[in-house]
């Protein structure tokens, strides 16, 4: 019994060490914080990070290197469009052939991960081909930021004082948009909106701009920097201000990725007799259609799924072009939300027997400036698209959109979503398996009449290996 005793006594004592050893391994690591990391060289901060996070990983580094483009000078560029860069993370870059756009044949570029968005946008692009192909107008492209400013006294107060100082406002911004305003752009208007009804003390100094082919959205925001200094400047010697002892303040400056006013509208039309296919007879495939864009009008839940489709082809033509996905992506949502209700972004019915599908929503691009004069893979993206003016790409973009709705809607209403979508995936599920030329082909045939699900693939690959 005192030997047993004596053999639970030492567990214990193993066991407390061992716990006492994490405690303080856990201890360590979180107290551990890293200081000049900015500094460190590329590989410095890879073994940092190596040794921190990735000790168990033995070829983390190796996995790390192996994305780095072998032109060190290429690899320096990429290096300095972000801050602490490590590697680069690699999306397929894809093209979709056959766009005829306003009587003009496109191939459009398209970078994103996610399979049969490029196929579909294809097909969508060859449907229409022989139907007249895609109709795209340029609405508006007025761009617009705001000084947000805090001011609790008497309205008239400030509404009169900006009637008196909006020329030196104006004025403030000359030298910053003299060469905007040599391409044709600059400040349109600046315009005092009172929003205390809706916050309390809170006004907007609501400024318009023109950008041609620039996004402009640095452009902005020093014209608005600009203007909010002076207009907090005057307002310290302004008499009135002074007597009532309140003063407005700068909460901040900053432009709007909301643009109602920089729209573009994009369609497709035919009579319904050329929607027949031997599947299905014209007149009900238009039917159909037209009640599930319908049903993303009124229900939000699938507004989303469905202006997210939008999205795919929207964010792939985007990225291939060097432009803020993250800006367009909550714009166009806001716009979807524009009356009060999150709704679907097209429109689709059909009158005197003929069907019509459109798109219509704000974008703000740009050909020129940012990533668009520096990643070469954007400029490539650019020229195969014969370099646009940033309203071509508008148009070029929310055809994109509308082509990518077109196909999903149109196998959602017949042969069903994931018919296509997994048979593009199929590929990735093989990937994943590593599995041979001769297995992949053997697989794709299989499944050309068989449901698709990744433990059907994993099951087929496995008995083939037995054969």
């Amino acid at each position: 019994m005192a030997d047993v005793s004596c053999n639970i006594k030492n567990l214990e004592l193993d066991f407390s060490f061992e716990i006492l050893s994490l405690f303080f391994q856990v201890f360590n690591y979180m107290a551990q914080a890293v200081s000049g990391f900015s500094k460190k060289s590329k590989e410095e901060k890879i073994q940092w990070l190596a040794d921190t996070y990735l000790a168990n990983d033995k070829n983390a580094i190796s996995v790390l290197s192996q994305y780095w483009n072998s032109n060190e000078k290429l690899q320096k560029l990429h290096d300095d469009f972000i801050e602490n860069t490590i590697t680069n993370y690699y999306l397929p870059f894809g093209i979709a052939p056959n766009f005829l756009i306003n009587n003009e044949l496109l191939t459009i570029p398209m970078v994103i991960e996610e399979s049969s968005v490029v196929a579909a946008a294809s097909n969508a692009a060859k449907f229409w081909l022989e139907k007249g192909g895609f109709k795209a107008e340029v609405i508006s492209t007025i761009k617009n930021g705001q000084v947000h400013i805090n001011y609790f006294g008497k309205s008239e107060l400030i509404s009169n004082f900006f009637s008196e100082i909006k020329p030196q406002l104006i004025q403030s911004i000359s030298s910053i948009e003299e060469n905007m305003k040599k391409r044709g752009g600059g400040l349109l208007d600046i315009s005092l909106i009172n929003s205390s009804e809706k916050l309390n003390g809170y006004y907007q100094l609501h400024c318009t701009f023109e950008t041609k082919d620039a996004m402009g959205a640095n452009f902005i925001n020093t014209c608005l920097e600009e203007i909010a200094k002076t207009f907090e400047r005057l307002a310290k010697n302004h008499q009135p201000f002074k007597k009532a002892s309140s003063f407005p303040e700068i909460a901040l400056s900053i432009l709007s990725n909301y643009v109602p006013e920089c729209l573009v509208r994009a369609k497709v039309e035919c009579s319904v007799s050329q929607l027949s296919t031997s599947e299905i007879d014209g007149q009900l495939f238009a039917e159909k259609f037209v009640r599930a864009v319908d049903i993303a009008k009124t229900e939000p839940r699938r507004a989303v799924t469905h202006n997210k489709g939008i999205m795919n082809g929207i964010d792939a033509v985007i990225l291939a072009t060097g432009n803020d996905f993250r800006a367009v992506e909550a714009g166009v949502h806001a716009y979807a939300a524009k009356k009060g209700h999150y709704s679907s972004l097209t429109d689709a019915k059909i009158e005197h027997g003929i069907f019509s599908f459109s798109i219509e929503i704000p974008l703000a691009l740009g050909t020129v400036g940012g990533l668009t004069t520096l990643h070469p893979l954007v400029k490539f993206a650019l020229s195969i698209l014969q370099k646009p003016s940033a309203e071509q790409l508008m148009k070029i973009v929310a055809v994109a959109g509308l082509a990518q709705n077109f196909a999903a809607i149109r196998s959602l209403v017949t042969t069903g979503i994931q018919k296509g979508h997994m048979k593009m995936h199929l590929m990735n599920i093989l990937n994943q398996m590593e599995a041979t030329t001769s297995e992949k082909e053997k697989t794709v045939l299989h499944f050309n009449k068989n449901t698709i699900t990744h433990s059907a693939v994993v099951d087929f690959i496995n008995n083939f290996a037995k054969i």
